[in-house]
């Protein structure tokens, strides 16, 4: 049954909720893991992604996959100093099974992502982040309303006081990272990040 406050004093009561929301099954949608969360709290940068992948949704850890390994060496973290610094968190916190075409995973509806907005919002107001990257067209569109990757890929934004650095999403099932030029664009995004977090 999903537990939602009004208030939460703390990221650990919220995480206890969070590991039990069945929020988007309660509204009928199929899902196919519990919700993802984080072992780590108190980072000052927070990583918001589309949705959890399947190695995401088996383990209920964020950024495990592939996806994730190609993420830490563009920002050339190692996996524990990754975790420490980031808070991970994404649009949808279940991982939402494959897509129709069989290409990649499917999109979470619209009403998945308001359903999962919740969390976002509390997290953000508990963590007050001093850096924030969305990763990917989706986590991008609704954090800062843009629709275009070539865009916003190697720009800096500010967000109620934080930065925001956006990354294309390191999915292979992206074929965005294909050219050249956006390549530069993506290494001009992960230097901007480093940057942003040699100043935390």
């Amino acid at each position: 049954m999903t537990r939602r406050r009004s208030f939460y004093r703390s990221l650990a009561s919220l995480q206890r909720d969070l590991r039990v929301c069945r929020a988007c099954i309660e509204a009928g949608y199929h899902l196919e893991s519990l919700p993802v969360h984080n072992e780590h709290m108190g980072q000052r940068a927070y990583m918001y992604g589309q949705a959890p992948g399947v190695v995401e949704g088996e383990e209920r850890r964020p950024w495990r996959g592939r996806a994730g390994k190609t993420l830490r060496r563009w920002l050339e973290l190692e996996e524990d100093e990754f975790y420490k610094t980031f808070y991970c968190a994404s649009v949808t916190r279940c991982y939402p099974g494959r897509a129709s075409s069989g290409r990649g995973d499917r999109t979470p509806a619209p009403r998945e992502q308001e359903l999962c907005s919740f969390w976002t919002d509390r997290e953000l107001e508990l963590l007050r982040p001093q850096l924030i990257v969305p990763v990917g067209g989706l986590a991008i569109r609704r954090l800062l309303g843009s629709s275009s990757l070539a865009e916003c890929i190697g720009r800096r934004y500010e967000l109620d006081g934080a930065a925001v650095v956006p990354l294309p999403h390191p999915s292979g099932a992206s074929s965005w990272l294909n050219s050249p030029a956006n390549r530069e664009l993506t290494a001009q995004a992960a230097a901007l990040v480093r940057e942003e977090l040699g100043r935390l």
